[in-house]
């Protein structure tokens, strides 16, 4: 269980992730692409913090860039209280240990010429001094850890299904002994009956391991089991960030409502009697954003000042972090629970 008074394992802050747009002949740069936008957020130790948001918000974006798999374009990224923001070669090559990631596709990020073992294998030839015969040995303990037989160790990625490609990959990711792994989407290309079963492990392996996860996903009834906290993005930006409970039961920004009014209920007379906040319009070009609010285009709540000055991402409750303005002045005079039910009602009515 993660202290949350204790100093954090991870701190983003104005972590920025552009990239740049060329065209004609002389490939001139033309543009940029905001992936990730200013995002700004901390993660405990032995926490598991839930970044969620639609398809091509910027959600995968923003765990690469806080691993370093990409140069950012501007922030600060710290892991263990190590600035990494700049660290390049042998210096970020020394970090590397203590973050791994957990891919989406365990199909494209296991070697197809590699046996398992060899897998399991390569960040200990890289980063460890091992024998052959103690190589081997923590080949096994992970491959027990995870809960594959021994004996297919010498098998290749093809001759397992997605559930246990998705096991190497994560015997892989512990192979080093990390504090902290980006789990990006581990379970959106597993099949339904696989999915509880790759989350309940992960939940197993950071009890046991000590382990900080920042768990992406589309999938917000996934998120409330396994995360403690939730942030949830638009356009490259967080426009809300909570404890878990808190945000699922009360959500403050116009487009946390609509995600989770969008979650089906399992009691299907809750479900007949539950109204659906429609958005309209698409989400903007990433490489275009509109003027002020980010989701001034689509929100049922729009005012004028939406459309001329962004919001700041700021604490309206212990805890509770939201960028809009509908929580700047009002939220002064009144709870920030009181200010979302009102909002959530309006909404529902239409106005």
């Amino acid at each position: 269980m993660f202290d949350a008074s204790a100093a954090p394992l991870v701190e983003v802050h104005g972590l920025k992730m552009y990239f740049p747009i060329h065209a004609g002949l002389f490939r001139r740069k033309v543009g940029e692409v905001k992936a990730v936008d200013n995002i700004s957020f901390t993660i405990h130790e032995g926490e598991t913090l839930g970044l969620v948001g639609e398809s091509g918000c910027g959600k995968s974006t923003a765990g690469r860039a806080i691993l370093r798999l990409y140069d950012i374009t501007d922030g600060v990224v710290r892991i263990d209280g190590q600035d990494i923001s700049d660290a390049r070669g042998e210096a970020l090559r020394r970090m590397r240990p203590k973050m791994q990631m957990v891919f989406q596709d365990p199909q494209a990020s296991l070697n197809p010429r590699m046996t398992v073992a060899g897998i399991i294998g390569e960040p200990l030839d890289e980063h460890a001094r091992l024998s052959r015969r103690e190589r081997l040995e923590r080949i096994y303990e992970l491959m027990d850890a995870v809960g594959l037989n021994r004996n297919f160790a010498n098998r290749y990625p093809h001759e397992f299904s997605g559930g246990q490609r998705q096991r190497i990959g994560i015997a892989r990711a512990l192979a080093l002994n990390p504090k902290f792994i980006v789990c990006d989407e581990p379970i959106a290309a597993l099949d339904v009956s696989i999915q509880a079963q790759v989350v309940n492990l992960l939940e197993d392996l950071q009890e046991r391991f000590g382990l900080t996860y920042l768990f992406i996903s589309h999938d917000l009834s996934m998120v409330r089991h396994i995360a403690n906290r939730v942030a949830v993005m638009y356009l490259g930006k967080i426009v809300e960030l909570g404890p878990r409970d808190a945000l699922y039961s009360e959500p403050l920004h116009p487009y946390t409502q609509a995600l989770l009014s969008a979650v089906p209920e399992p009691d299907p007379d809750h479900e007949a009697r539950r109204q659906r906040i429609i958005l309209t319009g698409d989400v903007p070009s990433p490489s275009n954003p509109p003027k002020g609010c980010n989701f001034c285009t689509r929100c049922p709540r729009v005012m004028p000042v939406c459309r001329e000055e962004e919001p700041d991402f700021r604490e309206v409750a212990p805890g509770r972090f939201v960028a809009c303005h509908l929580f700047t002045e009002e939220t002064d005079k009144k709870t920030a629970g009181q200010a979302a039910t009102e909002a959530s009602e309006q909404v529902q009515q239409g106005e």
